[in-house]
């Protein structure tokens, strides 16, 4: 996800949800140990992030790299998401399944149909034999305008005619599901992307801002499950109107939105687990820094590896 011009600084305060004040008098001490004891509890899930240094979509991921990262995640959730199911992308389900993990498995779709395709036959195979417990087809197409409604629509309803029993989603921002109804008729749960990063917004009122966004996701679910989808700060980059990227604020984004899911009792795939270099071509240096682990898998905001 990136930057968009007609939802920048769209942040209206509510005054109907609390503002949070919840750091102001801790330590930077105290918000490090807040995030340890919270990751360490572990979280509902992640979003699986593939591509090491010096890699990009297109290249072939080999079954080692996908089994030495998703060990690392083991430890601290239940769930990992991925976002293709072909060039070693496809290895994450079956991997994860090997260490106990479920699975939200994407069919990244774009402009090319060839692809497209193989993407859509790849996802209904890894889900036949077991490997998917929620099916995503497509992420973001509609805010890329990769594909019209009505194309996407044609895929989502080749995937559930394949796989009956099993949950099929489409993946966009949470807006996109309020101002198209066909789209969020069509999936069995709505899942969806929040970034109050992406919309200029101060991280003092990220939180707020975040919830705001998932209430209008479950009013355009008209009673369907919503899953947040993707959720981060990052911890390094651009500043981008009054969000300010830094370690602190990405370690407060994480405490505040886990703590709210906990009470709330809403499932989160946060993005991301593994900071991601190629990711700058489209979003800026602040592309790279999304991860709770670095590029290097290291746990980042501490000062010994973990």
């Amino acid at each position: 996800m990136s930057f968009r011009a007609d939802k920048f600084l769209n942040f209206k305060d509510s005054g109907i949800i609390p503002h949070e004040n919840f750091f102001d008098h801790k330590s930077e001490e105290e918000i490090r140990n807040l995030f340890l004891e919270i990751l360490f509890s572990g979280v509902h899930g992640f979003c699986f992030s593939i591509y090491e240094e010096g890699q990009k979509p297109g290249d072939i991921i080999s079954d080692g790299q996908v089994r030495r990262r998703l060990q690392i995640l083991q430890r601290y959730t239940g769930w990992v998401r991925s976002f293709s199911c072909i060039e070693g992308n496809e290895l994450v389900p079956k991997i994860a399944k090997e260490l106990g993990l479920k699975t939200m498995v994407g069919a990244w779709l774009g402009n090319d149909e060839e692809k497209n395709q193989q993407e859509i036959e790849a996802l209904i195979k890894l889900a036949k034999e077991g490997l998917v417990d929620i099916a995503a087809v497509g992420n973001e197409v509609l805010y890329r305008n990769d594909l019209t409604e009505p194309q996407l629509i044609q895929y989502i309803e080749t995937v559930k005619n394949a796989i009956p029993d099993i949950p099929v989603g489409y993946v966009d921002a949470y807006y996109e599901f309020v101002k198209r109804p066909e789209i969020a008729d069509i999936c069995d749960v709505i899942l969806c992307n929040c970034y109050p990063y992406w919309e200029g917004t101060e991280f003092r009122h990220s939180l707020q801002h975040m919830q705001q966004m998932y209430q209008q996701a479950v009013v355009a679910a008209k009673g369907k499950k919503v899953i947040i989808t993707e959720t981060g700060w990052p911890s390094s980059g651009e500043k981008l109107g009054g969000a300010q990227p830094s370690n602190q604020n990405a370690m407060k984004y994480f405490i505040n939105s886990q703590l709210w899911a906990n009470d709330e009792n809403v499932e989160i795939l946060y993005f991301s687990s593994f900071d991601e270099s190629w990711k700058v071509g489209t979003e800026g240096t602040v592309g790279a820094y999304w991860g709770i682990w670095d590029s290097h898998e290291n746990l980042k905001f501490v000062n010994e590896h973990i």
